[in-house]
């Protein structure tokens, strides 16, 4: 692992001291290639496996529940474990010195009638990635999460940010970002077709994509982009392990600084500032966490009764919900007596609409289920 951490390095000094411009695209792109593949060499060990043999570069084992789960990440000592017992009220220790928390302290949120999984995981420290501290357990089990949420002290410089990211980064987490549109067809023969449905401005090209699918000795394939697409991004569609996950950044502790200071945070996206200790600015968090999240409120109906509005049942929009989707969630055996539905709400065209179980669902629909007769 030192040896490859040297190689890494070695490489990471060559592209800073590489100028950035159309005729260095080349090398550059070859050098990225070569850097991917020594990080994931890095995490995942030899020939690519996932590290999971020794306990440290194992994920916490923690059995995921609840409609959603979120990962409340940053440096030691700045108030996570705080404002899990604000949200969830699940105790987790908390004190004035570092390193307090030292596993994963699961709790749950209740939030508009879903229950969002809230996990404390330790204070990360620069390096973690490479695994410093108990760095790889914390952004292994991050990678589970459908929202990360990065916990930082505002009283603190703003390098913390990028310190976070970076080791977040360097494990295959794409923050705020979505799947490039690329695709990437391996062939038996034929050689390498590149096509461009969308003009590049960001450094690819053909000659550069060749040059990489021949680091990942590639040397039959057919590539579609149909987005504009950086060279980190063609690379991480051919790694195929990468995870997109939204975040967002706390500034806690806001009590601590002066209203001037607050108005810098505010210049920043994705962020939301509050004060786990005195429970400020909690309620936007919440819902911040329930949008980005796509989360959607479907109530049942049973037949002749009103809706039960106590309980929804929750899924989530970026999956196109269908009345399928709902069943399932509901009970594996109830779509093999399914008929139709009758829907209620935003999705339905009149109220009710009688609908299959392909109909697209939104949020706060109503949903009374129909069996076949004589099932």
């Amino acid at each position: 692992m030192a040896d490859v951490q040297a190689k890494i390095d070695v490489i990471e000094a060559e592209m800073a001291r590489t100028q950035k411009n159309k005729a260095t695209n080349y090398h550059l792109g070859t050098l990225k290639a070569k850097l991917a593949k020594l990080r994931s060499e890095l995490v995942n060990g030899p020939g690519g496996k996932a590290a999971g043999t020794k306990n440290s570069e194992r994920g916490f084992d923690v059995s995921k529940s609840g409609d959603t789960r979120v990962g409340l990440v940053g440096f030691p000592s700045v108030g996570k474990s705080t404002l899990l017992t604000t949200l969830t009220g699940t105790r987790s220790e908390a004190a004035a010195y570092e390193f307090t928390t030292l596993t994963c302290i699961p709790g749950t949120m209740k939030y508009k009638g879903a229950r969002i999984q809230v996990l404390d995981l330790p204070g990360i420290i620069e390096g973690a990635a490479d695994g410093k501290g108990r760095g790889r357990q914390v952004i292994s089990t991050a990678r589970t999460c459908n929202m990360i949420l990065v916990v930082l002290d505002a009283g603190k410089p703003l390098t913390h940010k990028k310190i976070i990211e970076a080791e977040l980064f360097s494990f295959g987490i794409r923050m705020n970002q979505k799947p490039p549109k690329i695709k990437i067809v391996k062939k038996e023969n034929g050689g390498i077709g590149y096509q461009e449905i969308v003009k590049q401005t960001k450094g690819m090209n053909s000659d550069v994509a060749r040059v990489i699918l021949k680091e990942y000795r590639i040397s039959c394939a057919e590539i579609i982009l149909r987005e504009d697409v950086s060279v980190d991004q063609f690379i991480d569609v051919l790694e195929d392990n990468r995870a997109y996950i939204p975040v967002l950044y706390l500034f806690n502790k806001i009590d601590s600084i002066t209203i001037e200071e607050m108005d810098i945070l505010d210049a920043m996206p994705n962020y939301v500032p509050l004060s786990s200790q005195h429970g400020w600015n909690i309620e936007e968090l919440m819902e911040e966490v329930w949008s980005r999240c796509n989360m959607l409120r479907i109530y049942t109906k049973p037949k002749g009764q009103i809706p039960d509005y106590d309980e929804p049942v929750i899924l989530h929009s970026e999956r196109n919900p269908s009345i399928e989707e709902f069943c399932m969630r509901l009970h594996k055996s109830i779509i093999l007596e399914f008929s139709h539905a009758l829907v209620w709400g935003k999705s339905a065209k009149h109220q009710p609409q009688r609908c299959g179980k392909e109909h697209i669902l939104q949020d706060e629909d109503i949903v009374q289920l129909c069996k076949k007769s004589g099932g």
